[in-house]
């Protein structure tokens, strides 16, 4: 019997709508609406039809006053979103109405936000390695640390995460290392020396597996997150890696740069299975949480050099 090659003879389709371009791209928890965020000061919503081809809806979330650097969904509310900007501001939305529900004013300017897998704790960092837990009942801050304490060690936190039990919390450093630290207490439990550059990026398996880490190094290393030991790396891509992330079935791990294609990699083999051509540096690649269907987006730019504010998914039958 022949091996069947996953991925082969699917298709991108690309969503436009946004004036400048799109940082971040994010799935609801039932992977129905697709979320972006754009240096336009925007995010907007998505309706997404796995098998349709119905022209798409989408709604403009209007508010902050500075790029939407990352956005991320409500692991249990499928119309609950929350977005970390560079006007200081996290705020949450309900997609039903399109407002902002709650708002934090924060110390800096947001780059990373990401929700406690359990949906009650957000955590956002900012430009000055400052790390704030919110409580999303209350959209107060329960926690704060700073990380660049001692003047020896200047850490530059990069993406943060949760494990899937939510009681590990891992930061990606400028200096190659992951800091795992327990939650809810944020007392160090581990440095993993993980790259021999600095470490951008994080993903959870859905598994609860592993974890992966993409660094400047050009590598994705994949970690057991039992053990804490790394097992293998994916080398495919040249350049720093930007992005990474698991589909939902944890088989295959996504992973781009400004390599000018996004590599789909077996998680177990480490073997690259498929690569979609990009025409310019990724900034944000996300599986789809049900099916396989993984939505990009990046420095895009027209004919003229200007931003085209465009995301694309991949994985349709038809383009």
């Amino acid at each position: 019997m022949a091996e069947t090659i996953p991925f082969k003879n699917l298709h991108s389709r690309e969503y436009q709508g946004h004036k400048k371009k799109v940082h971040s791209v994010a799935w609801n928890c039932i992977g129905t609406k697709l979320a972006s965020g754009s240096v336009d000061q925007t995010a907007r919503v998505w309706h997404i039809e796995p098998h349709g081809h119905s022209k798409v809806k989408d709604l403009e979330l209007k508010g902050h006053t500075d790029s939407v650097d990352q956005l991320c969904w409500d692991p249990k509310h499928a119309d609950l979103i929350a977005t970390a900007s560079g006007d200081k501001t996290v705020r949450l939305w309900d997609v039903r109405s399109g407002k902002c529900s709650q708002q934090a004013e924060l110390s800096g300017e947001n780059i990373n936000i990401t929700y406690k897998p359990d949906g009650t704790h957000v955590a956002v960092g900012n430009r000055d390695d400052e790390l704030t837990i919110l409580d999303v009942r209350k959209f107060k801050p329960i926690h704060k640390r700073k990380f660049n304490y001692e003047a020896s060690i200047l850490l530059f936190v990069n993406e943060i995460a949760w494990n899937m039990s939510g009681d590990m919390f891992f930061l990606t450093t400028g200096n190659g290392t992951v800091e795992v630290l327990g939650y809810p207490s944020l007392q160090a439990v581990d440095t993993l020396t993980a790259h021999t550059a600095g470490c951008y990026c994080i993903a959870i398996d859905p598994l609860g597996r592993y974890f992966a880490v993409g660094s400047a190094d050009s590598l994705v290393s994949l970690w057991d997150i039992s053990e804490m030991l790394c097992v293998r790396t994916f080398t495919k891509l040249e350049w720093p890696v930007r992005t990474i992330s698991f589909n939902h079935t944890g088989e295959y791990i996504a992973s781009a740069s400004e390599d000018l294609f996004i590599d789909i990699s077996n998680v177990e083999s480490g073997r690259s299975v498929h690569q979609i051509p990009c025409r310019a540096a990724m900034n944000s690649v996300e599986w789809n949480p049900k099916y396989n269907l993984l939505a990009y987006a990046g420095d895009d730019k027209n004919k003229y050099q200007a931003d085209e504010g465009v995301f694309r998914i991949f994985g349709f039958e038809s383009a």
